[in-house]
């Protein structure tokens, strides 16, 4: 039998994410991430299985976000043109964490990262952000290269971690707003979706009601 509505979308999920020492450069070689900035694996609710280690921290600079994939068996395959293609990560914020909206606002951005598709061979990373459908509200455009981010293509995946600054955050006030609306999908060509709580049939791209609420501790 189909399962019509996932189980992860029958809960209000919290999460912390630690604070991060220092400003830790974006090799895409993960050095610094430990257990302690570990993103909660919530695919076994839905008898699903992940195939990409996360984690996530931050400071005053902003928000810091890695990834690895493994299990590939083909090449990896990023267009920065057509971001939500092939294989890519996109995180999605709210730094008001209105879970109650449809729609978003002003405060809320949809980041995207790729291992590969940038620079003249396209073998380097690439991140930017995008309008999200449907917005009440858009956030601030950003420019080129405002996102820091570096990778690490390995044989069967890849390695990742961006740094996406307080100045391109629209409306970061980890002070006076510590909890925030937060959400990420790793999209593979082998492998699929991993999400943390909803996929694309109940439209995470659009609604932030379905996104996660993550503590900035």
């Amino acid at each position: 039998m189909t399962q019509l509505v996932p189980n992860r979308f029958l809960f209000d999920f919290e999460l912390p994410i630690k604070y991060v020492e220092g400003q830790p450069k974006m090799t895409g070689k993960l050095r610094t991430w430990t257990d302690e900035y570990a993103l909660p694996s919530l695919s076994e609710i839905d008898g699903r299985r992940d195939f990409a280690q996360v984690w996530a921290g931050w400071n005053e600079s902003g928000l810091y976000f890695a990834c690895k994939v493994t299990g590939k068996s083909s090449k990896l395959v990023c267009d920065p043109a057509r971001f939500w293609t092939g294989d890519n990560v996109r995180l999605c914020t709210d730094m008001r964490d209105t879970r109650s909206i449809k729609r978003a606002t002003k405060t809320c951005q949809q980041f995207y990262l790729l291992p590969t598709g940038g620079g003249v061979k396209k073998n380097e990373p690439v991140a930017g952000s995008h309008k999200i459908k449907r917005a009440k509200d858009d956030a601030p455009s950003l420019q080129s290269g405002a996102i820091p981010v570096g990778s690490k293509v390995l044989k069967t995946g890849y390695s990742l971690e961006a740094h996406i600054p307080a100045t391109a955050l629209s409306g970061f006030d980890p002070r006076e707003h510590p909890r925030i609306g937060f959400f990420y999908i790793v999209e593979d060509s082998d492998l699929g979706q991993q999400y943390l709580t909803v996929g694309d049939d109940l439209q995470w791209h659009i609604d932030p009601s379905t996104w996660a609420t993550a503590v900035l501790t």
